[in-house]
């Protein structure tokens, strides 16, 4: 397993491997909540129940089909990159197509559907790595890297209260002597801490340490059970097939042209990025591109047919790269812990929704 990994050529070992899949995992857990109340449009009151996705079925497929995405993409390309439902594309399933477009939520997962058939199509024909992935100059593959990070701390900051929305200024300070915001300074402190004195897996022994602070002083909620029960699959799966004849119009196209295209360049900034990132780039080439496009792709048609939108390469792996991930172990490792994640995580359902 070693060689097929190719730990000696990366200088990285089991447990970086795992250390590093079980970071990015704990980076990314938010989306089996998110996507559900997301796709569900909890947030939208006056929408009818009965035009609303089911939401224990969208966290089934959530984890499911990330965990698929992810152990593909450690076994085919054999990178420690992440897959699952893109936000983004999640809030434009939701919020364009099902309520600003009137179609229903199964036409929409067929449009996915759609969409992912053609990724698979461009993937396996070599286009978007000949064409794009390799296309892109150095610059610009450093400039989204540090963009992507940028992004990640504008949503972290947002997340946890330090920065806050305001009418004039878009931007101001939040409530800086909020509980949340103050476990946030706290975490990010004993994070550098340990980077600092470089202790291994700093990063994710920082996440544990401010969890665990989290829960002693009532910040985070503490599950009421370790094992929940699995939602059924029912409600969702097999819905993109079963309308695959409600595509044919003009603004099924519409909606099928956009999950193509923004997943497209989507996927290529994330990986490009988290391979830079890695050390993973030759010559300014992303060696077996074609082979993470193929599983970036075929975890979007899983994803359909399970009952989420689509799901796309995972900015957050780059958390996982930081504490030592280098090869596709660490992403089987994420996928496992995904797949651990539908059982486990479904105690933690009745905590934020």
């Amino acid at each position: 397993m070693k060689q097929f990994f190719q730990f000696d050529e990366l200088g990285t070992n089991y447990r970086r491997e795992i250390i590093g899949g079980l970071t990015t995992f704990l980076s990314m857990a938010y989306i089996l909540f998110v996507n559900p109340i997301t796709l569900a449009l909890v947030s939208v009151p006056d929408f009818p129940d009965k035009l609303r996705i089911d939401q224990g079925a969208v966290f089934t497929a959530t984890a499911l089909a990330s965990a698929a995405g992810c152990i593909l993409m450690g076994l085919i390309a054999r990178y420690p990159i992440a897959i699952a439902p893109g936000m983004g594309l999640n809030a434009f399933f939701a919020f364009s197509v099902v309520l600003g477009m009137g179609i229903k939520w199964e036409a929409a997962l067929s449009g996915v559907f759609v969409s992912g058939l053609i990724f698979v199509a461009l993937s396996l024909t070599g286009f978007r790595e000949k064409k794009i992935i390799n296309a892109i100059p150095a610059e610009l593959k450093l400039a989204v890297g540090a963009g992507i990070g940028l992004f990640i701390t504008f949503v972290g900051l947002q997340g946890s209260g330090i920065i806050a929305n305001n009418d004039n200024t878009l931007v101001s300070i939040g409530n800086i002597h909020s509980g949340p915001v103050l476990l946030t300074v706290f975490g990010i402190v004993v994070t550098v801490i340990l980077m600092v004195l470089r202790v291994n897996s700093g990063v994710f022994i920082g996440m544990l340490v401010t969890a665990i602070a989290g829960m002693i002083f009532g910040l985070i909620p503490v599950p009421s059970q370790i094992v929940g029960s699995i939602p059924s699959l029912s409600p969702t799966f097999g819905q993109a097939l079963i309308h695959l004849p409600e595509i044919f119009s003009i603004q099924m196209l519409i909606v099928i042209l956009t999950f193509l295209f923004v997943g497209f360049f989507d996927t290529a900034g994330t990986l490009v990025a988290v391979a830079t990132q890695a050390g993973l780039m030759k010559n300014n080439e992303l060696p077996r591109a074609g082979r993470a496009l193929l599983a970036d792709s075929s975890s979007i048609v899983v994803g359909s047919i399970l009952g989420t939108s689509t799901t796309t390469s995972y900015v957050e792996s780059s958390s996982g790269v930081a504490a030592g991930a280098r090869s596709g172990f660490a992403a089987v490792v994420t996928g496992f812990f995904l797949l651990a994640g539908d059982v486990l995580l479904t105690a933690f359902i009745h905590c934020y929704t």
